[in-house]
Parts: structure tokens; sequence; C-alpha cells
């Protein structure tokens, strides 16, 4: 399968972009600054079925041109995984938010993936079995609510909103939708104390778009593992 990830040199993204290339799919390594990314991902045999794309979520010029340089250079594509995302005002409470910050937040965790299905989606339609897979988060459940995190947390929520309002619209065309929890992982988001290993969640997300988990939910909102998430 021609995969697309976005946020793909770091942290799950970059571990997505290697369990992908394993298994024999193409990736299409979504990338802001390609000279930066090179050294992470293309300097393995392996790594050779990975081709870098530059690709800034927030620039909706960046992400027509992205999507131009696909359909010119490989027509279509299988997969869509929106992993780039921000982790902004973390320690704040509510009376010492950065409003500006929660803009770029959500600019980056919710309009970018609505900018990368706008353009890509029509690449995607052309398949006969295809995913768009949403990185989201535990902390986007509105049933687990917690106090902080204001900016992450509500740009997630939305981000769930949007994966099942998509996929209402794509079901029909035999386009599987997932808002996917990957679990508290070590990378610079989740931190060094973090439990989990990147790599285990990026399998569990190959295994649900290679259809080797039965997704029993009705909800799109899940867990990297295929359980469901409260939403």
């Amino acid at each position: 399968m021609r995969i697309l990830i976005t946020g793909a040199n770091r942290g799950l993204g970059l571990a997505l972009s290697q369990v992908g290339a394993e298994r024999g799919h193409q990736i299409l390594a979504g990338v802001r600054n390609i000279q930066q990314s090179e050294a992470s991902l293309t300097q393995s045999e392996i790594n050779k079925s990975i081709s870098l794309l530059p690709l800034d979520v927030t620039d909706e010029e960046s992400v027509t041109s992205a999507a131009n340089t696909v359909k010119e250079n490989f027509g279509t594509i299988d997969a869509i995984i929106n992993n780039a995302g921000v982790l902004l005002e973390r320690d704040k409470q509510i009376e010492d938010l950065d409003l500006d910050q929660m803009k770029v937040t959500f600019d980056v965790n919710f309009f970018g993936p609505i900018r990368v299905v706008k353009h890509f989606l029509p690449l995607l339609m052309m398949g006969d079995r295809s995913s768009i897979i949403n990185i989201s988060s535990e902390a986007g459940s509105i049933s687990n609510a917690y106090a902080g995190d204001y900016a992450y947390a509500s740009s997630k929520t939305a981000l769930n909103m949007f994966s099942q309002q998509l996929n209402q619209y794509v079901k029909s065309k035999n386009i599987n939708v997932y808002a996917i929890h990957p679990g508290w992982i070590k990378t610079d988001m989740g931190g060094v104390r973090a439990p989990g290993d990147p790599m285990d969640t990026a399998k569990g997300i190959f295994d649900i778009i290679e259809g080797k988990r039965e997704i029993g939910s009705q909800n799109v909102f899940i867990t990297y593992e295929g359980q469901p998430m409260p939403l």
C-alpha cells in the first residue's frame, strides 16, 4: 500500500514510517523540512521505500502542492495517517492560558488533518480498501475530562468529532476512518517517563490499516489495539 504520514520525521511519525517500510509499504513521509529529515528517514536499505514529501499541515498551499506532487508521481494513495501534532500550554491554568497558543494548537491538531483530508481524499477514493487514521488521545475523551491540557485536549475532542463525521461521509466508499489513542509513549511529547514504545503503537496501527484486527466498535475512537475508547 501507499501511505501518507504527516509529521513523519520524529516520534510516533518516525516509528510509523519505519514500521510501514519494513512491512513493504510505500511511505510518503510528510515533513516540514526535507534536509533535517533525511538522516532519520532515508539512511538505511529498508528506508528506500520512504519518499520525503514537503508538507506543512498549517499551510494550505503546502498541502495543495503536496497533493499535486503525489498525484503526478504516484497517482493514488491507500491510507492517510494524520500524525502531526503539538502539545502546548501543558502546565497552564485556565486563568493563564495564552490564547494565541491555543490557536496554534488547533491549527496543527485539528485544522491540519482537515486540510490534509480535504486535498488528499480524491487520491484516496481511487483505491478499493482505504483508511484514514487520525492520531488522537485519551485526553480528547469528554467523559474522562480532567482540568488541564486545555488546548491539547480540546483539539483532540474536536478531531474525534471530525473523524466521526468523516466516517459517515466516506463509509459507503469502502474507506475506514479511525481516531486512534496511541497510548502514553516515549516521544518528545510523551516524555521519558512514558511506559509505552512508539514502535509497538506503530505496529498496532498498521495491523488496523492492514485489516489484521477486527474492529467491533461503532464509534471511530479506538486504541491502537483496536479497543473502543470512551467518547
